[in-house]
């Protein structure tokens, strides 16, 4: 609840502390005394902020600034809600909840500018908004757009579904943010898509050029090797041919090497065992005419070899062409991938295993749109639920609401609930409209057509009374303060007292401030403040001031337009508060 309230420098109040209590508060003063100033106060507290030029208008003239701050006090059902509202930075270090209190504030520059503060340290305007309109619910002339709002409505009538439609709707606006979220992950799985085949088709592309190439390091070395051997065949094929026409001349032109190393054995061996030192030369020299034999026959085979077209080790694949080709086609990968084999042999690896992931992610699209599908179907199960539920508590609240304004002195009004199909979203799949049709004769319209500021007002208690009844003891701890601003123009008589007494219902076990014109309503408060204006200085300047019960009559004599002096009046004032 509201425990204190204080405000400086905003329009005609200059300094005004207020403690409510439990129960019902009013507050009530001559047409133009102010008391409108401290609804703007609450406004503020709530995140409200003036239009244009009118949010500098609001400070007080002369005064550099105004100044508003609220203190509530938390119930203990309400604290986990409250603190998981806080913003990370102004929770308790510790973790706790701050005593079960929260402090708003705002200040607003005579420039215009404004500050928010929640529990003394800055926060925004959306920090006060989220958090102001879960601790008061504020009902007043020109907050009657809240009520008149589609979403507004539907709250209302979900508050009174209970607590099995609560957790339903809980659970829908999970599923709903699930959806939300597999849906834009399609969403750029899909976009993915056509960059995921260019990146596939291009790996697919490389692997295979590397593939063709089979680079291997111990190859590459020879290939360099043949390629050297390759380049220098002339220069090969004319050393073996020299070579092998000194050891042993195919043109039977000449002795060769070998022929004479064969006939210096033959000269050597003549004399055989005569004397061991010349055998011994003999044996050596026959070595050698073997050796020069076989190394004729040897290059012979080398030039057979060089002298074929296509190289040594036969077929196109021996080429000096294809050599230069695959180690051109090696050279352009490493190039690429790294400047060695190994690093292309890495690269390939890593480019498989690539390939498998991206082959993979067109199979996670197809887990992402089935598993949304899933939650789809869900999601419905838990529309058609709530649909349900909420056409059941239509039925009751109508029938509610109606009984309300009969006691309100609207006993022809005929008040509707209309339910409209919506795109599902986190609360379902439905809208509403509250339509009303005040006298007879008249078609039922929406709240927000309704013309007449008096009737409204009445509506509006009358939902809230309904509510409360509809939804019984889970609504009246649910700790809000309900503000009522004025809720009684247009209206007097006995349709005032029973506004009066529906307002006093409501504030049974909770707290509720009205701002109130009529004696019959102001007769109900536990708590009393009245606001007077002073214009004797160039300045008018409103003050606040708490009533004891001897000035409670003074304030509804003058309520009731009478003199202090008039005995009757001062009677008729004593009697309210004893039938109240």
């Amino acid at each position: 609840m509201l425990c204190e309230l204080r405000v400086e420098n905003l329009l005609l109040i200059e300094r005004a502390e207020l403690e409510f209590a439990d129960g019902l508060n009013v507050l009530t003063g001559e047409t133009g005394a102010g008391k409108t100033v401290l609804a703007q106060a609450l406004d503020l507290l709530m995140g409200g902020t003036p239009a244009g030029r009118s949010k500098a208008r609001i400070v007080r003239p002369g005064a550099e600034t105004a100044y508003v701050e609220g203190a509530f006090a938390v119930p203990d059902d309400m604290r986990a809600e409250i603190r998981g509202l806080l913003p990370e930075a102004l929770r308790d270090e510790d973790g706790g909840d701050g005593g079960g209190e929260v402090l708003l504030a705002r200040r607003i520059g005579a420039d215009g500018r404004t500050r928010a503060f929640v529990n003394g340290r800055s926060a925004s305007v959306a920090d006060l908004r989220e958090l102001g309109a879960r601790l008061i619910s504020f009902y007043g002339q020109h907050e009657h757009r809240k009520l008149v709002l589609a979403a507004a409505q539907l709250q209302m009538l979900d508050a009174v579904c209970g607590e099995e439609h609560g957790e339903r709707l809980r659970a829908c606006a999970a599923i709903y943010r699930e959806t939300q979220r597999l849906e834009a992950k399609l969403e750029r799985l899909t976009e993915l898509e056509q960059a995921r085949e260019r990146e596939l088709g291009l790996l697919e592309h490389e692997l295979a050029e590397i593939d063709e190439a089979d680079p291997d390091p111990e190859q590459h070395a020879a290939l360099i090797a043949r390629r050297e051997r390759l380049r220098g065949v002339e220069a090969l094929r004319m050393a073996a041919a020299g070579a092998g026409e000194t050891l042993a001349p195919e043109s039977g032109q000449g002795v060769g090497a070998a022929h004479m190393l064969a006939g210096a054995a033959r000269a050597l061996q003549a004399p055989a065992g005569v004397d061991a030192e010349l055998d011994a030369l003999a044996a050596r020299a026959q070595t050698l005419s073997i050796e020069a034999d076989d190394l004729a026959g040897a290059i012979r085979s080398y030039l057979t070899g060089i002298d074929t077209p296509f190289g040594a080790h036969g077929g196109s694949e021996g080429s000096l062409q294809a050599v230069e080709e695959r180690l051109a086609a090696t050279e352009r990968l490493t190039r690429k991938h790294g400047g060695t084999i190994t690093a292309v042999l890495e690269y390939a690896q890593r480019s498989r295993l690539r390939a498998e992931e991206l082959t993979g992610a067109g199979e996670a699209q197809g887990q992402a749109r089935e598993l949304l599908e899933h939650e789809r179907a869900r999601l419905q199960d838990h529309v058609r639920e709530l649909r349900a539920g909420r056409e059941r508590a239509a039925a009751r609240l109508t029938a509610t609401v109606r009984e309300q304004l009969a006691a309100l002195a609207m006993p022809d009004a005929s008040f509707e609930i209309e339910m409209i199909r919506a795109d599902v979203r986190a609360s379902g799949a439905d809208a509403v409209e509250f339509t009303i049709a005040p006298n007879p004769g008249v078609a039922a319209a929406p709240l927000r057509e309704i013309a007449s500021g008096g009737e409204l007002s009445r509506v509006m208690l009358a939902l809230a009374s309904a509510c409360e009844q509809a939804a019984g003891s889970a609504m009246r701890t649910h700790g809000s303060t309900l503000v009522f601003d004025e809720v009684d123009a247009g209206i007097g008589g006995h349709t005032a007292r029973a506004v009066g007494e529906r307002l006093q219902g409501l504030a049974r076990g909770r707290q509720l401030i009205c701002i109130t014109h009529l004696p019959q309503i102001a007769s109900l408060a536990d708590r009393h403040f009245a606001v007077r204006k002073d214009t004797t200085a160039d300045l008018a300047l409103a003050s606040v001031t708490r009533l004891t019960e001897s000035e409670v009559e003074g304030e509804l004599v003058r309520m009731l337009g009478a003199q202090e002096s008039d005995a009757g009046a001062r009677k008729h004032a004593r009697e309210l508060r004893r039938a109240a």
